[in-house]
C-alpha cells in the first residue's frame, strides 16, 4: 500500500486546524499516561497502524510498560489499570464507537472519578485522535 493524498500539503490551513487542537490537548494538565491510553485505545479501535505505532512508542518513551500496552485490548480483564484509568478508556471506547452512544453508566463513572474540567479535557483528547485516525485511515499513512 502507498500513501493517498498529503492533507498538510494539499490543505493546509484545514490541517493546521486540526494540529491547533492537538496542541490544546498538550496544553491542558491531562497526565502525559491518560493521554497516551487515550491516543493508543482509540487507535486500535479503529485500526489505525500509523497511530498505534507513533502512540505506543511515545508511551513507552514516557515510561508506560509493555505489558500495560500489550494488555489495553483487553484492559477490563487485567489488574493493570487504576480506577481513573479505566473510567477513561470506557469512555474512550464508547466516544470512538459513538454510533453505539456514550452510556449514562459509563459517563457518570468517569463523571464520578474525573473532576469537570479534567473529564470536558478527556472527551477532547478522545474527539481528537479519533479526527487524527481518521485522517491516517482515509490517507493510508504508513508507519515508519
Amino acid at each position: 500500500m502507498k500513501t493517498r493524498i498529503n492533507i498538510e500539503k494539499v490543505e493546509p490551513a484545514g490541517y493546521k486546524a486540526v494540529l491547533g487542537l492537538e496542541k490544546f490537548i498538550e496544553s491542558t494538565p491531562l497526565k502525559r499516561v491518560h493521554k497516551d491510553l487515550i491516543k493508543i485505545r482509540a487507535s486500535q479501535i479503529n485500526g489505525c497502524a500509523f497511530c498505534i505505532d507513533m502512540h505506543t512508542k511515545e508511551a513507552r518513551r514516557a515510561g508506560e510498560t509493555e505489558q500495560r500496552i500489550y494488555a489495553l485490548n483487553a484492559w477490563r480483564e487485567t489488574p493493570f489499570f487504576s480506577e481513573e484509568e479505566r473510567a477513561i478508556l470506557a469512555l474512550t471506547e464508547q466516544v470512538t464507537l459513538i454510533s453505539n452512544h456514550v452510556t449514562e453508566e459509563t459517563y457518570e463513572q468517569a463523571a464520578n472519578v474525573l473532576e469537570e474540567a479534567y473529564l470536558a479535557q478527556v472527551i477532547l483528547a478522545i474527539i481528537t485522535i479519533n479526527v487524527w485516525n481518521r485522517i491516517g485511515i482515509a490517507t493510508r499513512l504508513m508507519p515508519v
